[in-house]
């Protein structure tokens, strides 16, 4: 695969990782440097590792992971969503009760916003294209996609306060949203 592709893969893929991370950053919950670097981190690892898994499983499973991935991403993506919504509707209440750049909070963000690498890898074995040097591509445009939406998340949370939540959470849902309308159409 051309480096060109690999690049604009990497960009697509990333695209929900990114507002994610936007959405994450608007909370003011990742304003330390380790929380940004652990959420940027894992979700470049999760791009990349999931991007080989899907290599490795090629065709096998490939039937079953794709007719509920869509759900769990919008499942996922929705849950997290609506704590943002409640929390910017509710002047003292908080999105996430602890520090989404740790725990279970993290491992579903990545998950969500990692599935469909996972059917890039598939893709990739199906046509027997070589996957170590896309998926690091892939993962390490996803981790610098990732930082900069924290920090202008950050930017943005600082500027707009609460009503920035509120638009974090309706991003969420509505990339969720759009997971599941590619998939069904």
């Amino acid at each position: 695969m051309e480096l060109v592709t690999s690049l604009f893969i990497a960009s697509g893929l990333a695209m929900d990782a990114f507002a994610v991370s936007l959405g994450i950053g608007t909370t003011g919950r990742a304003r330390d440097p380790r929380a940004k670097f652990r959420l940027a981190f894992h979700f470049g690892f999760f791009q990349a590792a999931m991007t080989l898994l899907g290599w490795l499983v090629g065709s096998t499973i490939a039937s079953f992971i794709s007719s509920i991935d869509h759900w769990v991403a919008l499942a996922l993506l929705s849950y997290v969503g609506i704590n943002m919504i409640r929390s910017g509707l509710n002047k003292d209440g908080e999105s996430y009760q602890s520090n989404p750049s740790k725990g279970k909070t993290l491992m579903m963000l990545c998950v969500a916003t990692s599935l469909d690498a996972m059917a890039v890898g598939l893709g990739m074995a199906m046509i027997n294209n070589p996957v170590l040097l896309p998926a690091l591509i892939i993962g390490v445009v996803t981790t610098g996609l990732s930082a900069f939406g924290l920090l202008a998340g950050n930017r943005l949370g600082q500027t707009f306060g609460k009503r920035m939540e509120i638009l974090g959470g309706l991003i969420l849902i509505g990339i969720g949203l759009r997971i599941l309308y590619t998939h069904i159409f």
